[in-house]
């Protein structure tokens, strides 16, 4: 058998070393991607907003419209709110508007919140707070927005939900003299009651 010549020798060196080290990348290469793996996953995660919606069974029409009030005389009015929100919060009443034309110091008013009752009829209706009689002209000055607003009512986020409020009118002259009640002749007031309900 004939001997490999120098030769060969030293190209048989040459290729086996660099091979050798590329030989020993690849296994090194391999075993380090030879691992156990596992993954998990939770799709579709959303956000969505919730939603605030206040109702009453007035439609449009306004709870007193009274011409030639007499002094003395009164009256009440029931309003059925129902949240139809998906959110709970608290819903407050206030007032907004005030048209003072020389009645506002004379028209008090007592809201109650409870149960039964409706815009066209208060029988049933029984109270669970009531607030004293107020004139127009303090509940214009001290509850006119949402954060001094008053009987609240906080709902559960279930569409559906109502309560009833009633408001009870008296134009009030006890402290008046009759010339000052004969002053009062052709005056008027004027206002807007708000429910507001604000997410909890």
């Amino acid at each position: 058998m004939q001997q490999p010549t120098a030769r060969t020798r030293r190209l048989a060196t040459l290729i086996v070393g660099p091979t050798a080290i590329l030989l020993a990348g690849l296994m090194v290469w391999q075993g380090s991607n030879a691992a156990f793996t596992a993954t998990t996953r939770n799709t579709g995660s959303n956000w969505q907003t919730g939603s605030v919606i206040l109702s009453d069974d007035d439609l449009g029409a306004a709870a007193f419209r009274i011409d030639g009030v007499t002094p003395g005389q009164t009256g009440s009015k029931c309003l059925v709110v129902t949240s139809q929100s998906t959110v709970p919060g608290q819903v407050r009443t206030y007032v907004q508007n005030l048209g003072a034309q020389g009645l506002e110091n004379n028209i008090t008013i007592s809201l109650q919140i409870g149960t039964g009752g409706s815009f066209a009829d208060c029988t049933g209706f029984v109270p669970t707070t009531t607030l004293p009689p107020l004139s127009l002209a303090t509940i214009g000055a001290g509850i006119n927005d949402y954060a001094t607003g008053v009987l609240p009512w906080t709902t559960a986020g279930i569409s559906g939900e109502t309560t009833v409020y009633r408001a009870t009118w008296t134009f009030d002259v006890t402290t008046l003299t009759q010339a000052q009640i004969d002053a009062l002749q052709g005056k008027s007031v004027s206002v807007d009651v708000v429910w507001e309900l604000q997410s909890s």
